[in-house]
């Protein structure tokens, strides 16, 4: 039996939906019966693979290395999935958007508020240059399944993989639709 290929990214969030992710349990043994997981935070994988079947994207798009990452993530993924409040509607990490350029708040963090070294990192590859408004994942890519909740509910997730795995498309209604 060819396994899918299943997939989870981590942007601008907190890691709790990959955290109720992890709250699946003993299914996760299921599932690991149907689905080879072939990018994760979970796991030690640095690049995006080509051909993933299912992906669980969560967080938000904050920074320059989220918009590139997105983008290759929708480009090499059949189906994606913004999971938890923050993809699907920018949440928490889309808090400073009305305050527009981030320069503030990098020297808030970096400047006033820092005890040694006082400085705002600029070479590359240290930190990201942040986008000037974070969005949400449709604001960026074409989002194929919306999973809200801060963060999703466990159940949830797995309902919609559940359903996916039968080759059928969520739709998600009532209960399953809630945000916060």
């Amino acid at each position: 039996m060819n396994k899918l290929k299943l997939a989870t990214v981590w942007l601008g969030g907190c890691s709790g939906c990959h955290m109720s992710f992890l709250d699946l349990d003993e299914w996760l043994i299921d599932l690991a019966t149907q689905v080879e997981l072939v990018y994760s935070p979970i796991a030690d994988i640095k690049e995006y693979p080509e051909g993933v079947d299912i992906v669980l994207v969560e967080g938000a798009v904050a920074n320059e290395d989220n918009l590139e990452l997105i983008k290759k993530v929708r480009d090499r993924s059949k189906i994606l999935i913004s999971f938890g409040d923050c993809a699907v509607t920018g949440n928490v990490t889309a808090l400073r958007n009305p305050f527009g350029d981030p320069e503030p708040f990098l020297q808030r963090s970096y400047l006033e508020a820092a005890d040694i070294q006082n400085q705002i990192p600029h070479e590359p590859g240290i930190v990201p240059a942040l986008l000037e408004q974070v969005k949400p994942v449709h604001d960026v890519v074409e989002v194929d399944v919306y999973l809200p909740g801060c963060p999703s509910n466990a159940n949830h997730i797995r309902a919609a993989l559940e359903m996916l795995l039968m080759g059928e498309v969520p739709h998600l209604s009532g209960k399953l639709i809630r945000f916060g």
